[in-house]
């Protein structure tokens, strides 16, 4: 079995839908979507997650408003477990830019933390350790993340490849490609999942551009069971070939001097 795991275009955050980039990012990937010999579709239900797919799906020939309608799970949305730091405010360690220029306080993705901080609390970084730190028993993160792994498992059961400890039990043997319009923060839960590491390490330590690909196998070195691993991360070979640059919305700050970029 093959997934791919593609990241949508640009955002435009606030209509929730892509920028101009973003579009010609989602055309670049659907000029070479083909290539990647899709046998099935899943989508986020967020607009610009659908809309990146909107692109590719023209061009393989499939309906968009039907495919939409039968493929769209919302556990595929982007991972948007919170922290309420006006109601916690001992996690203002943790979430430092948390203060509007009024002086009020807003909630936070939970994973979006200084490095500072993970760097005082390395459980975070522990496979299974970050379950049981305050921050994971004071927020939504954990009822997240488990339902995000069970609707990957599901998909993944349908096809013959049960859960089953830290890998997969084969029922029966399927070697298409399975292809996830979604997002950054998912995509590092569902990873987390297959490779049975900390979610943590992936969300700061790996950026996936928009419409990047991620590509992850199979392999049942062991007859009846398989394990998941990463062939490629972030791959943007399709804005190369069309002669684009990688959008910056996926990265933070190279220095903390250059204000136009985003910290």
């Amino acid at each position: 079995m093959r997934l791919l795991f593609i990241r949508h275009g640009d955002p435009d955050y606030a209509n929730d839908t892509l920028t101009d980039i973003g579009v010609s990012e989602a055309r670049a990937l659907a000029a070479h979507i083909r290539e990647l010999n899709i046998d099935e579709v899943y989508l986020s239900p967020l607009g610009r997650a659908r809309d990146t797919a909107g692109y590719s799906l023209r061009a393989l020939g499939l309906d968009v408003d039907s495919t939409v309608a039968d493929r769209t799970y919302g556990w595929l949305r982007e991972f948007d477990a919170t922290v309420d730091v006006p109601a916690m405010p001992e996690y203002l360690e943790a979430y430092p830019n948390s203060v509007l220029p009024d002086g009020s306080l807003r909630k936070r993705i939970v994973w979006d933390m200084v490095p500072s901080y993970l760097n005082r609390h390395p459980e975070y970084y522990e496979t299974w350790d970050w379950r049981d730190t305050k921050l994971a028993r004071d927020t939504d993160i954990i009822d997240k993340y488990d339902g995000v792994c069970k609707g990957i498992d599901d998909i993944l059961a349908g096809y013959g490849y049960v859960r089953d400890g830290m890998g997969y039990r084969v029922e029966r043997e399927y070697t298409g490609t399975l292809a996830f319009f979604c997002h950054f923060g998912v995509t590092c839960v569902i990873l987390s999942h297959l490779m049975n590491v900390s979610p943590f390490g992936l969300w700061h330590g790996t950026c996936l551009a928009p419409t990047s690909v991620s590509e992850v196998y199979s392999e049942e070195r062991q007859q009846g069971y398989a394990l998941f691993r990463a062939w490629k991360l972030g791959d943007i070979r399709h804005l190369t070939l069309e002669g684009l640059e990688p959008s910056f919305s996926a990265r933070f700050a190279e220095v903390y001097s250059n204000a136009d970029q985003r910290h």
